[in-house]
């Protein structure tokens, strides 16, 4: 440890501590996070290349899931490598710069997955509800400037979470009972006041997870009145195939992340920090994982 000129200890690294108690099971818990991750990987690529090469799928939707294939590749590989070589080779030590690191590109994926959803569901809306205008609203223009403000949202929002990390003192412990670096696993080691990590943590959820949820509400509220409202039930069966993918894309990305985050601030006595930590593995591998097979 280095003692700051701010007269508090600062680490210089952190200890991935893994899954407590059941650090005998490791190389078992490895077997199918690996396979998701494979997985993931062919998946996204894979579909990814086909968006790109293949002229049919040059519309909105698939710009939008091309977006979502990347950002959930990239999320999985901020964190899954670091959890593999902690359960195979016993590398728990991480730089706390890099720690820092990790938990900004993990959190700021996550943030824009979330408004990539988003945009999706509000892309379901227009397409559904007003077929005509569709390709008059949703112009290349207005699809490009809604990506780089879900992007800028994403990323300037998490900007904040390492530099108020890096102000806290680490007196004790830098022992992480986790498999990557998050912000309230980390936070929680520090021997002074948390609070204002954890108002921040709480902002950047409602301006992020609360409202995209909002927005899907709303979005897939009216679309289903405009669904039950057709008169072909071929239509209406196609409408609702198209909005179910989406919709459990949406189920398997928003459970484990608020299983995640409501355990981290109320339940932490109540859950088993095993279980919360698989969890919070599978909240970055299910959407990689599972999304291409949705959407196909």
């Amino acid at each position: 440890m280095l003692v700051s000129n701010n007269s508090y200890m600062t680490p210089k690294s952190f200890i991935l501590n893994g899954v407590p108690g059941l650090e005998r099971a490791h190389i078992w818990i490895s077997l199918p996070l690996c396979t998701m991750y494979i997985i993931s990987l062919v998946g996204n690529l894979g579909l990814v290349y086909l968006i790109h090469h293949e002229e049919s799928l040059h519309h909105p939707m698939y710009f939008f899931l091309a977006i979502l294939s990347l950002i959930d590749l990239f999320t999985c590989t901020t964190a899954l490598p670091n959890a593999l070589c902690i359960f195979w080779f016993n590398l728990k030590e991480i730089n706390f710069n890099a720690c820092l690191a990790q938990m900004f590109f993990v959190h700021g994926f996550t943030g824009v997955e979330s408004g990539v959803l988003m945009l999706m569901a509000l892309d379901c809306y227009l397409a559904i509800c007003y077929p005509l205008r569709y390709a008059t609203i949703l112009t290349n223009p207005i699809i490009a400037k809604a990506g780089l403000a879900t992007f800028l949202r994403g990323v300037l929002l998490m900007i904040p979470f390492p530099f108020l990390v890096k102000r806290l003192p680490f007196c004790q412990s830098n022992i992480v009972s986790h498999t990557y670096c998050d912000h309230m696993s980390v936070v929680k080691l520090s021997c002074a006041s948390i609070k204002v990590n954890v108002i921040y943590g709480l902002m950047v959820a409602l301006l992020i997870g609360v409202f995209d949820i909002c927005c899907v509400s709303v979005s897939y509220t009216m679309i289903l009145r405009t669904v039950v409202s057709l008169s072909s039930a071929d239509t209406r069966q196609k409408a609702f195939s198209t909005c179910t993918a989406h919709i459990s894309a949406i189920i398997i990305t928003y459970v484990p992340a608020f299983f995640t985050f409501f355990t981290h601030r109320f339940g932490g006595h109540t859950i088993p920090t095993s279980l919360h930590i698989i969890v919070a593995n599978l909240y970055l591998l299910l959407p990689p994982t599972l999304n291409p097979l949705f959407m196909e």
